[in-house]
Formats: C-alpha cells, structure tokens, sequence
C-alpha cells in the first residue's frame, strides 16, 4: 500500500523542514504543534509552559549562520553569524511563507496516542488521537514523523543533592529562567557547565553579587569566534579536516585540540580543567567566561554535596552563603504518545541511524532531530527528513532487522568506547561524517573528483570551505538549482554583516603573495588527499 497521509509531530526546526520533504515528495503531511504558533525551541515567552520548550532571553544560536541554514534556503546576508533567537524566529517564518507550509500546520494540537493498526504488518498505517482545543479526534495515517525535539521536559535530579528540600531560598531548572534583573544582589550558584548552564551564568554575574558555577568533571570551553576573527564551525567542519581526521589518532586530535583551547586561556588555572580528554565529552561554547572567572564575577566549584538552609557545601570543603540554585542539568525525553515497546527507545540508543526502530514490520515511523550532532540541528534533521520521506516512499530500501541490529551494535559500541556514560554523549555524532551517512543513504552526497572534473572552482570550494548544507542540493533527488552559487557566495555572507567599516586601501603585495601561496599548497594537498583517498 502506497504511503500518503503522513503526521509530523511539532512545528520547530525539524518538524517543518519535514513537512516541506513530504510535500517535496509528494506526499501529504498534517503537522500538529501543540502551542498557537511554530518554532519550537527558538520561540521566547515570558513565562514557562509545562510541556514546552523554555528559553532565555538573551539566548543565541551556537552555531553560524551558513552551517545551520536549510540546504535550499540561506539566511539573508545581513543577519549576524550567531543568530538570536529573534532573528531565528525570523527566518523560519520566512521559510514557512516562502515554501507556503502554514496551511499544513494544526495549531492547539497535542498529539495524545500513536497506535499500530490491527493491519500494521500489511499496512504500516498507524491510529493517531490529537486533543484540539480540549476535543478528541482521531486519525489513519500511513506515517509518522516524530520531530517533537529533547529540551522540553527539564531534568531535575533533587535527589542527588541532600539538603536542598530544606534550602530556605529558591531553586528552579534553567527551563523556567528568562533574564537576570530580579537577580541583582543575589548569591547564585548555578550547578552544571553545559551550554545553559555556561550561559546563564555568566549573564547573572552581571547582576548578581557573586555566582558560583558548580561542576562535576570540569569542561572544555569553545569560543564562537576561531582564527581570524571565523565562525568556528566554518573553519574546523570541512571535508579538509574531515579527510585530515581519518588519518590520524584520537590522542593526536585530543592532544592538538586541548593545547589550542588552552594557548585560549589556561584551563586548570580558570578551575575549568575538565577529568576527560576533548573528544571524549561534548565541549561548551562560551565567548565570554574566560573574562567572568579572570574579573572575579564567576566562581566556578566543584560539586555541591549538601545544602544547609542558606549555604552549599562543596566536595572540596568549603561553604558558601547562596540565596538561589539554578539547576542546568539537562532534559529527558517524552514520548508517552507511543506504544509501550516505543516510548523509551531514545535513552536505549536503538534506533537505525537515530531515526528508524529496526523492530517494526513496515518502516514507517520515523524520529526527526532526536540526536545530539556536533554542528547544527537543522541541517541533520533536515537530511533525515529527506531520507525518511524516500523510505516511506519505498524509494529507498532499508537493510534487514538483523543488519540494522549489527548497525545499532555497532554504533553503541564506538559511542560507549569514545565518549563518557553521559545523556549529552549517548546521541553525539559528528556533523559532516554524519552528513555524509544520511546523505550517502539518498545519494546526495556531493562527489569531490567529479566535482573537480567539471567545474573546479567549485570543488575547491566544497573540499576546502566550509560542509554547508547546500553541498546537498548539488546532486541526486531534491537538486536545487541554486547550490552551486550559495556555495560560492557563502564567504560573503558570513563577511558582510561584520565588515560595516570599510577602509579604502590597496592589498599589499605580500598579502597577494600569500594568497597565491596558500592556492597552490591548497590544490596540491587536494589532490594528494584524492589519490590517498581512492
């Protein structure tokens, strides 16, 4: 039986690119987004809601702009490389208008239940209860796609702290913190150093009169900004690197990324000196700690072990006086809509590729975006999507339950042998190896030597330039005409909304020089790599 009907479960960054490859497809998707407007994560409100995502005010994207667009959709090219989350709300509303996805969106819609049909094994169609507006309705549909994202259900473990039920302050997950001005004066300790946790931090040192920063195992600090005044990712996530990384060992990765954040700043003499080597641990992005921790704003700790009514003990002995705890301690996922044998299958890791369950009779089901890439969100999701729509389509054949099985074993035990026992870790693969899996499963992946044969300069660009999301457009299915010039036009885009002082002055010789220099090593090393790499 043909697929048709498809149900995409939320309206954020993964869930509308997925209507939009449904509809590429031919295919007619029915998104339910439980909140009266789309966006999802990236959607700022004042106050918290139960069930959804919460963000701060001030929050920013941490990866640019060209390496998080969709893959036939740029970002203007006067937004800033590091988006707001206003500017981001922004271009998905573009997006929505431009590819005319609203009118596939139902708004107030939860979805409730998703249940095989008596016939699935035939049929692989699937009975949906929504709750609209406080009314039940039911639905057949002949897939689904699950796009509902992981930072909705805040984890908050009360019980590994002792004390803190009788802590006379206050204490809150990051999921319920919005801006730092009812904080001013106060004594923070804000406990966990992801992403959040880094962040929040280091706004409330601004207004607090001291805050503590509470971690287990130290971390690695990254910095938006990389050499020559780059976006990070656009610099380090190229196939240059990719190629580099194949050849050579994880202690030589660790060892050169380490001494480079540390030639930073010194993370032992910052207190930040993190238990793991690099690769071993999801890494934090923080532009601006370094100047909190040296300014005497931000106190960073090791674990709390107990709260007293107004203090927290440390392990390493010592006591501080704390008005507030900020738990920034991670999310859980929730997919009590599925069948029992479902809803737990993320924490197992047991998904072909983190996007199908290899159990199921009839592929179509499918999980968009419920995994940790280190790179963007959207362009992951975004590839899977495009995979997933061409499964349900039978356009493309998955392997047997078995060899799906081997994958998934496979796959665990690299993660279990390469990264740390941690919820940020048990999903984290890297962007362009990753890219290029899913994109290898449509046949999109761009084709480096063939590319070369035909129009060079553009090769060069893909080898060396950043793996942005437009080398997915080039070939195969869902080709855009308009690859090749965002490609080469991407370098400008991320310039132009920095260079707003222009100087006029002539490039000096020795800089035209350089360029000619750095040209021929370039093309020299590229084909060194194409001939090693056949």
């Amino acid at each position: 039986m043909p697929v048709k009907r498809v149900a995409v479960i939320g309206a954020g960054v993964s869930g509308i690119s997925a209507i939009k490859c449904c509809l590429e497809e031919g295919l007619e998707p029915t998104c339910f987004e439980g909140s009266n407007d789309i966006g999802g994560l990236w959607r700022y409100q004042e106050k918290a809601e139960a069930g959804r995502p919460g963000i701060y005010r001030s929050l920013t994207c941490n990866t640019s702009k060209e390496m998080t667009a969709y893959s036939d959709y740029p970002f203007p090219d006067n937004y800033p490389n590091y988006l707001h989350n206003s500017k981001m709300m922004e271009y998905l509303r573009m997006y929505i208008k431009h590819f005319e996805l609203l009118k596939h969106i139902r708004f107030l819609s939860k979805v409730c239940s998703v249940r095989k049909r008596s016939d699935f094994s035939s049929t692989g169609q699937w009975d949906v209860v929504v709750d609209a507006d406080g009314k039940q309705e039911f639905y057949i549909f002949d897939a689904i796609m699950v796009c509902s994202g992981h930072y909705t259900y805040p984890n908050l473990p009360l019980k590994d702290f002792p004390g803190i039920k009788k802590f006379k302050g206050s204490y809150f997950h990051t999921w319920e913190y919005k801006n730092p001005e009812k904080f001013l004066g106060k004594r923070i300790v804000v406990i966990g150093i992801g992403n959040s946790g880094a962040d929040v931090a280091c706004e409330l040192s601004h207004m607090a009169k001291q805050v503590f920063l509470s971690t287990r195992r130290g971390a690695w600090i990254w910095n938006r900004v990389w050499d020559n005044g780059y976006p990070i990712d656009t610099v380090l996530f190229t196939r240059l690197y990719n190629n580099i990384n194949k050849w050579l060992t994880t202690s030589m990765i660790n060892n050169w990324a380490e001494n480079k954040l540390n030639s930073k700043f010194n993370h032992t003499d910052f207190g930040l000196q993190p238990q793991h080597r690099f690769l071993s641990h999801q890494p934090t992005f923080s532009d601006d700690m370094p100047s909190c921790i040296i300014s005497g704003k931000l106190v960073v700790k090791p674990n709390v072990i107990e709260f007293t009514e107004n203090t927290a003990i440390f392990e390493d002995g010592t006591e501080e006086e704390i008005d507030i705890v900020i738990f920034a301690t991670g999310y859980t996922f929730d997919f009590s809509f599925l069948e029992d044998n479902l809803k737990n299958i993320d924490s197992q890791n047991s998904m072909y590729k983190f996007v199908f369950p290899p159990f199921l009779e009839k592929p179509t089901l499918a999980f968009i975006g419920i995994l940790q890439p280190v790179g963007a969100t959207i362009p992951t999701s975004e590839l899977q999507s495009r995979w997933a729509v061409r499964v349900f389509k039978g356009l493309n054949k998955l392997p047997s339950q078995k060899d799906m099985m081997a994958d998934i074993k496979r796959t665990r035990a690299k993660l279990n042998k390469q990264f740390l026992q941690s919820p940020r870790d048990t999903s984290r693969v890297p962007y362009v190896q990753y890219m290029d899996e899913i994109a290898s499963e449509i046949g999109v992946k761009p084709n480096v030597f063939s590319l070369f044969l035909g129009d060079p300069k553009l090769a060069l660009e893909v080898f060396f330039g950043p793996c942005t999301p437009y080398q997915y457009r080039l070939q195969g299915p869902g080709k855009w005409a308009g690859a090749r010039a965002a490609i080469l036009t991407q370098r400008e885009r991320i310039i132009k909304p920095m260079r707003t002082r222009v100087l006029n002055c002539n490039q000096p010789p020795s800089s035209k020089l350089s360029w000619l220099l750095r040209i021929c090593f370039s093309l020299a090393l590229f084909f060194f790599i194409l001939v090693i790499g056949r």
